[in-house]
């Protein structure tokens, strides 16, 4: 068995075109959504990840803000940043890029978003919603795995889900949008005895243990869906990075499988765009 890819890219393209196509009708009504991307410090990952939210947004005919704030910034500076952009209406979605430069608590500035303009959906408010079925704002990621899981035709019901990582970003409401299609779901984590053996009984596997291809082939039910969340840096390559999955042997035994790059990671930046929209359609009642 060979497994068929998951080209992350085209849902990807599918998604902004739609984004685009809505905020033109937001725009003919009236209505442009705003997205305000927050970057403290000089991190050169995170500069790149805002940059490209913010040139996204922009190209999507949507208002950006892209705010720079040196990584000497106090705790009060980035909350007063962030109070600002609660009270402003030309601003319907705010992100504040992680991590943050040390000394500086980013669960305390994001308890300070409004949870209507939380559009990384990580806010207590957003995570209730999610657990308890409300409409919400939803993380990016997993919003993108399952729209990827949708454009598959992969339907999670009655099927068994094993997601290897339980992070708020990922695992968790992960865990919570497969239990909502009503997946049968199990959280793996380092502490979980025989992993591999929990893992060969998932028909959708979803890894997020941010480990190197650490899940292998041997891991993989035959036939099993394989959703690789994992971006790793490989030693020796300046710009090479890889999954949580080895591909290789992992794709001999699935049925469907996400590549490093490529699969699931354009499906967050799109995600977070159709985020935006759902903000400014939440707060303006459209």
């Amino acid at each position: 068995m060979s497994a068929a890819v998951i080209d992350g890219k085209q849902v990807a393209a599918q998604v902004l075109g739609e984004v685009g196509r809505e905020v033109e009708r937001l725009k003919a009504d009236g209505l442009t959504p705003g997205l305000a991307v927050v970057l403290v410090g000089d991190d050169p990952a995170s500069q790149v990840y805002t940059s490209n939210k913010e040139r996204t947004a922009r190209e999507l005919g949507m208002h950006s803000v892209l705010y720079r704030l040196s990584a000497n910034s106090t705790q009060e500076e980035v909350a007063d940043l962030v109070r600002s952009l609660n009270r402003d209406p030309a601003i319907h979605g705010i992100l504040v890029q992680s991590p943050l430069p040390k000394g500086l608590d980013i669960d305390a500035v994001v308890r300070l978003i409004d949870p209507l303009k939380d559009v990384d959906g990580f806010h207590p408010e957003n995570v209730g919603r999610l657990w308890t079925g409300q409409e919400g704002l939803v993380p990016c990621t997993p919003a993108g795995v399952m729209r990827l899981l949708e454009a598959y035709e992969v339907d999670p019901k009655g099927k068994h889900a094993v997601v290897v990582g339980r992070s708020n970003i990922v695992g968790k409401p992960m865990a919570a949008l497969l239990l909502a299609r009503h997946a049968t779901v199990t959280i793996c984590h380092s502490r979980t005895p025989d992993l591999a053996g929990t893992c060969r009984r998932a028909d959708i596997l979803v890894a997020a243990v941010g480990k190197l291809q650490m899940i292998t082939g041997d891991y993989v039910k035959p036939g099993a869906v394989v959703i690789d969340v994992g971006i790793n840096p490989v030693p020796g390559f300046k710009k090479r990075i890889r999954g949580d999955v080895d591909f290789h042997s992992a794709a001999e035994v699935a049925s469907l499988i996400t590549p490093v790059p490529g699969g699931v990671g354009p499906m967050t930046i799109a995600m977070l765009m159709a985020n935006t929209v759902k903000a400014a359609r939440m707060q303006t009642g459209r």
